[in-house]
């Protein structure tokens, strides 16, 4: 896994509820448009869910709802 995707999993997990990718962007200190891609990227292996539109969770946060 690539330093940026982790950067966005651990935002997700320290936040502890759903972010929208502009808000993970300020956290990480990456661009929008490259956590867009990372999103995409995390979301085909099930390492983050959309709980509701716009907006991702770790995957961890759907277990403990």
């Amino acid at each position: 896994m690539a330093d940026n995707e982790q950067k966005v999993l651990d935002a997700l997990k320290d936040a502890g509820k759903p972010m929208r990718p502009g808000e993970i962007a300020e956290v990480t200190g990456l661009e929008s448009k490259e956590v867009s891609k990372i999103l995409k990227t995390l979301k085909s292996t099930d390492a983050v869910c959309t709980p509701k539109r716009c907006f991702y969770a770790h995957a961890d946060y759907e277990k403990s709802e």
